[in-house]
């Protein structure tokens, strides 16, 4: 017999074809052990080790049963995946390694079962108020997840009964299949796996062992967010699997517009009307802001779509670094009616003829010299 380690092309360390006799293999290992023998090579670690792996090799190959199995073995995995062979009674030249049930869960005896895994995390979108999003708000929500059954607390059997070991694998889990020299582990088709069955299931979750539940959930959004913004709730999620840990719940934010402010990232714009004299002359004005009114200096001559910065009049920044900017956007306004004395001071400024001037500099820069 023959067990199963780390995958070897043996045919390839000989280098002999698959179809080789006997005396072929024979030939191809007497020469590779003459080249590779530590008496020829002294304190040399590398000819050694390839010594070895010609006599393992040569001795799985030379015996009819134990090539057969290795052939058979290397069909069914792969050659140089998992069709490696160690050789019984090889132990003076390697240490003892682990059998090929160890390598293989599929291949092992006794019950197959579910690793613990994390349960499945949960997505939930929130819309929230432009003035929500920036200072932070707590509400509730209704989630509905997966948990444990609370009627028979995951058994999934009804309650005054439990589940039994399966009678058709004994509570393996499997079903073992001989295969020549190894035996093959199939999943048990009436547990499916789990080693027991259910004769009366539990009318909640009908046996399953988990159940859906709607429950009402007081989260926390943080002053900052922005659309699609996503905050983490840990454990919050559907419940783990064979014992892991639950999954997070996501919150995943979408913010309303504002009439009068528009938001980048942490930055707020603002669109500032004045009139046509408030630009040419300064004036100082009062502009709401998210904090409330303020009283912002317009300078003299100030152009139309001229941006003015406030330092640190933006919404906060995530994670508490601080807040951004606020941006006024200068928009100077051109009335629609203007009465008769209005109509008479604009007829007298157009005297200066302020606007052929400006024309003529605009023009004289743009021509061809």
């Amino acid at each position: 017999m023959v067990n199963i380690l780390n995958g070897k092309d043996y045919y390839k360390i000989l280098g002999v074809s698959k179809d080789a006799n006997r005396n072929e293999v024979k030939k191809a290992y007497r020469k590779l052990a003459r080249k590779y023998h530590p008496d020829a090579n002294p304190n040399n670690k590398e000819a050694e080790e390839k010594f070895k792996k010609v006599s393992e090799a040569y001795e799985v190959l030379s015996d009819e049963k134990k090539r057969k199995e290795y052939d058979e073995a290397s069909r069914m995995f792969g050659q140089g995946g998992h069709g490696g062979f160690r050789p019984t009674g090889f132990e003076d030249i390697f240490a003892t390694g682990a059998g090929f049930s160890d390598v293989f869960d599929i291949f092992t005896q006794g019950r197959t079962t579910k690793r613990p895994e994390k349960g499945r995390d949960l997505y939930y979108n929130i819309r929230l108020s432009f003035f929500d999003a920036i200072r932070g708000v707590a509400t509730k929500i209704n989630v509905s997840r997966e948990n444990i059954c609370y009627q028979c607390g995951g058994s999934g059997a009804r309650q005054g009964t439990s589940p039994k070991m399966c009678p058709t694998c004994k509570g393996k889990g499997v079903i073992s299949q001989n295969q020549g020299f190894f035996s093959i582990n199939h999943p048990c088709e009436t547990c499916l796996s789990k080693g027991v069955v259910i004769d009366s299931p539990c009318l909640t979750c009908r046996g399953t062992g988990r159940a859906t539940e709607t429950k009402p959930l007081t989260i926390k959004i943080p002053a900052g967010v922005n659309n699609d913004s996503k905050i983490k709730i840990k454990n919050k999620g559907e419940a783990g699997i064979s014992g892991g840990p639950p999954g997070d719940l996501f919150i995943i934010t979408k913010v309303d517009s504002h009439p009068l402010f528009k938001r980048k990232k942490s930055d707020i714009y603002l669109d500032l009307p004045l009139s046509f004299s408030e630009a040419v002359l300064g004036t100082t004005v009062k502009i709401p802001t998210i904090d409330g009114f303020i009283s912002l200096k317009i300078p003299p001559r100030t152009q139309n779509g001229k941006i003015l910065r406030i330092k640190d009049k933006g919404a906060p920044k995530l994670g508490g670094e601080g807040r951004g900017d606020m941006y006024i956007v200068v928009n100077i306004v051109i009335p629609d009616k203007l009465n008769e004395k209005e109509e008479s001071l604009i007829k007298e400024l157009s005297d200066f003829n302020e606007g052929e001037k400006i024309r003529k500099d605009v023009f004289k820069s743009g021509e061809q010299r």
